[in-house]
């Protein structure tokens, strides 16, 4: 029981920026040509209804529809990545995507934004980077990049980057570690995951 305490304590605290990526960019201008541009506007606007309503369910529910789930569960494991079985995958992958609606829905209030504004996009290697200036109601504001992954004809968040940093090795740090902690077994992590 300590653990799963110390798991979400250490989830809260080093989980901010992953969360962040998921629901901060809530009120973008609805000008957008570029087709990975239009996706984003869309996203926003499902999680600003989500996050007003405060419930992780809604906000699980969009970041499900729109989150490369299947890359950011299979990043985040890491080393353990193996480990998982196919049976196990679901469970996982939906516990992961719960865990990040919770705390989305715990920390949006924190960061109400004011508006959006996108800057740019460009196609590269890893996928589609579509920048941005989020403006909070305070006044204050910061660049986050998105990293979408084109799939068919559609778009899927993969990743972004908050003040330099990409928020996927925070939460693959902070899998790797509990798993590491309670016995180097990925069964664990599951578990507490769909808890």
């Amino acid at each position: 029981m300590a653990g799963t305490r110390d798991f979400w304590a250490a989830a809260w605290f080093r989980s901010a920026a992953l969360a962040a990526m998921m629901f901060v960019g809530l009120a973008m201008p609805a000008r957008a040509s570029d087709p990975a541009v239009a996706f984003m506007n869309k996203v926003a606007h499902e999680l600003l209804s989500a996050s007003r309503s405060k419930s992780p369910a809604l906000l699980s529910a969009v970041i499900h529809r729109y989150a490369d789930t299947s890359y950011i569960g299979s990043y985040s494991l890491g080393s353990y990545r193996g480990q998982l079985s196919p049976a196990e995958r679901p469970g996982y992958l939906s516990g992961m995507v719960r865990f990040i609606g919770r705390y989305a829905a715990t920390e949006a209030p924190k960061f109400p934004v004011a508006s959006y504004r996108i800057t740019g996009s460009l196609r590269g290697g890893q996928g589609i980077m579509v920048d941005s200036v989020i403006t909070l109601r305070d006044g204050s504001n910061y660049d986050v990049r998105w990293l979408l992954s084109q799939q068919g004809n559609t778009f899927r968040v993969r990743d972004a980057m908050v003040y330099g940093f990409w928020m996927t090795p925070f939460l693959r740090k902070l899998f790797e570690n509990y798993i590491a902690e309670n016995g180097g077994h990925v069964r664990a992590l599951v578990a507490v995951l769909n808890r």
